[in-house]
């Protein structure tokens, strides 16, 4: 048996295991089993792990590898440990790669600024996943996706856009994908979609980096829809229980699905979210007034294949390509302060200038201060009571110096910003990435 473990999710058979939460060595960890017979484990830190055969029996205090006739590979305890310090077992099949620090990971997120698009009033929609409405002919597309990396990484073999749109009832979103070969396996709801090629859809209403939606849709038009309370590396959870009641999708593909025989132009897809169920982590006005902007981005996964007696094999040992719309600097969609920004309009098509958040700036300090506090605490044990204690006495500032202070549950970082109307706001964040303004 395999454990893949994808972007961060550990995916095991659901039979071979036991469905309970586990604290260990490594620290906590959470279950959530799909109805695809999928257990998706969430590994802090992040662990990308092979068996190369066996079972995994899990409890509340340990992890065991066994072979099907029951001899253990190790000792739970001293995997465990193994696990922790991130060594390479090459003999069983386990590997473990390094992981940057927080300062390092922000280093290579904190030039990017987040793309930005104005969302005009749709008309009448039908969807059907042909965006041929007159609505969808009117709306401008994003720009080109890039490599979730930026610039570090080549650009996308294949070329992907988005567009959307809104009306009193719903969020449209709008994807054209090129694809010589569309081909799609998974067919149950919920199961883990990026497992095929796919295009998904993050959606961050009030763009505090917590409380937000992710939804995952294959050209065979299954979705998998889950909402996560905040990011998997401030301890999630994804809630995959969550569904979207009154959610509607349509795909259209041009040219034939699974068939490797002929080349194709590519597949575009439609959706319509519901505002009534979007409105749950909103903490704000839904349908969005005029001139509100949210945090949204888009992400398509694709995999290289081979043709073998006739059909699509993904290539053994190839990671995926992750492709987006607004760039993360690392691999890591989870990074919500680096999604794009969507601004919500009435007016006609084109009367309307997109406005760069004001608040770019204190945003990147906090976030900057938070990477560099996760350092700290990983070193030292204790959050940092202070810039200097962080050694960023130097940070630019936004327009203050930043104040720093530890809480009972961790620690919380605030700025003051200086508006174009002369007042002034306030900006904060907080050990887990929340971030808030008053």
């Amino acid at each position: 048996m395999f454990i893949r473990v994808v972007r961060g999710f550990a995916e095991i058979p659901a039979q071979r295991c036991v469905d309970r939460e586990m604290v260990s060595d490594i620290g906590a960890s959470q279950f959530v089993v799909s109805s695809s017979g999928h257990c998706s484990k969430r590994c802090f830190p992040p662990a990308r792990l092979r068996l190369n055969s066996g079972n995994v029996n899990l409890d509340e205090n340990q992890l065991s590898l066994s072979t099907s006739s029951g001899g253990k590979f190790l000792p739970p305890f001293f995997w465990m440990r193994l696990f922790a310090l991130g060594f390479s077992l090459a003999g069983l099949g386990l590997t473990f790669p390094s992981y940057a620090s927080g300062l390092e990971d922000w280093a290579r997120m904190k030039s990017i600024t987040p793309s930005g698009y104005v969302c005009y009033r749709a008309g009448a929609m039908n969807i059907d996943g042909r965006l041929d409405e007159a609505a969808w002919q009117a709306a401008p597309w994003t720009e080109y996706f890039v490599d979730i990396e930026g610039d570090a990484k080549p650009k996308p073999r294949y070329r992907t856009r988005a567009k959307m749109l809104w009306d009193d009832e719903y969020l449209y979103i709008a994807a054209d994908l090129e694809e010589p070969h569309v081909w799609a396996t998974l067919t149950q709801h919920d199961a883990v979609i990026f497992h095929d090629n796919d295009f998904e859809v993050f959606i961050d209403p009030d763009g505090d980096s917590h409380e937000y939606y992710e939804f995952e849709i294959n050209a065979l038009n299954t979705g998998w829809d889950l909402r996560l309370r905040k990011p998997y590396k401030d301890g999630g959870p994804a809630l995959n229980e969550w569904e979207i009641p009154g959610l509607r999708t349509a795909v259209h593909v041009n040219g034939t699905l699974n068939n490797p025989a002929d080349t194709d132009v590519g597949w575009t897809v439609e959706m319509a979210f519901p505002w009534k169920v979007l409105t749950e982590f909103a903490r704000r006005k839904t349908p969005p007034a005029e001139g509100d902007q949210w945090r949204i981005n888009f992400s398509r996964v694709q995999w290289l294949t081979d043709i073998v007696d006739g059909k699509y094999v993904k290539q053994a040992g190839k990671k995926e390509n992750n492709w987006v719309w607004s760039p993360q600097g690392i691999i890591d969609m989870h990074r919500p302060e680096k999604w794009g920004c969507v601004q919500f309009t009435s007016k006609k098509v084109g009367a309307v200038a997109f406005v760069p958040d004001p608040a770019l700036a204190a945003r990147n300090q906090l976030h900057e201060i938070y990477y560099a506090q996760r350092d700290y605490q990983k070193k030292n044990g204790r959050w940092a009571k202070s810039l200097e204690e962080l050694s960023l006495g130097k940070v630019t500032p936004a327009n203050n110096v930043p104040v720093v202070r530890t809480t009972p549950d961790g620690f919380e970082a605030s700025v003051d910003l200086k508006l174009a109307n002369g007042k002034t706001r306030r900006w904060h964040v907080r050990h887990d990435a929340l971030v808030w303004s008053d």
